[in-house]
């Protein structure tokens, strides 16, 4: 099973990178956010599981991630330069935690789920949650947890009760300049 770490500690690519972390607690989400800002990158990384490919790290892009309490799954959305959505990951995962440094991260079962903004939705990597099975990384237990996490989700965004994507822009504002969405809240 890997560990993934929400600031990409060993990601070449990324040449310098900002990197911000709150825990949030409201009615809506509980969890870790983080936000990793790329302000230079060696080279572009194009996603080639949707048609057209989407260009997911570049200079300027930047990823956040939600960390639900309780939850087995993580979600990462992908913005460009200004600030638009490219797409959502959703890892499927055993669990969420935080290092003792505060660095969020997630046990990956494998499957994801990636969503796009016109609603395309797409499971990924079933293959290598058979390999991880079959190679005995993860249990018989953790195979079924990731499919029952997948199937529920999947359910969900059809449903449009996955609740999480209305908070992205948000979040993200508030990681990158707390003050302004206290400012907002008050002229609202």
């Amino acid at each position: 099973m890997k560990r993934l770490f929400a600031d990409r500690p060993n990601w070449k690519r990324i040449l310098a990178k900002r990197f911000y972390c709150a825990y949030l607690s409201s009615p809506f989400f509980t969890g870790n956010v983080s936000l990793l800002c790329m302000d230079q990158v060696s080279e572009q990384l194009w996603a080639k599981h949707g048609t057209p490919a989407v260009c997911i790290v570049d200079t300027g892009y930047s990823w956040l991630q939600h960390f639900p309490d309780n939850e087995h799954f993580s979600v990462t959305t992908m913005f460009d330069a200004e600030g638009q959505i490219l797409q959502w990951y959703i890892d499927i995962c055993l669990r969420n935690g935080v290092t003792q440094e505060g660095i969020p991260y997630l046990d990956d079962l494998y499957l994801d789920i990636v969503v796009f903004p016109n609603g395309e939705m797409l499971l990924l990597d079933s293959e290598e949650l058979e390999h991880a099975l079959t190679g005995c990384e993860i249990t018989h237990e953790e195979s079924e947890l990731a499919h029952w996490v997948s199937t529920d989700l999947i359910g969900r965004l059809n449903r449009g009760e996955f609740w999480l994507f209305d908070l992205c822009a948000y979040h993200r504002k508030l990681l990158l300049d707390p003050l302004s969405v206290i400012y907002d809240l008050g002229a609202a």
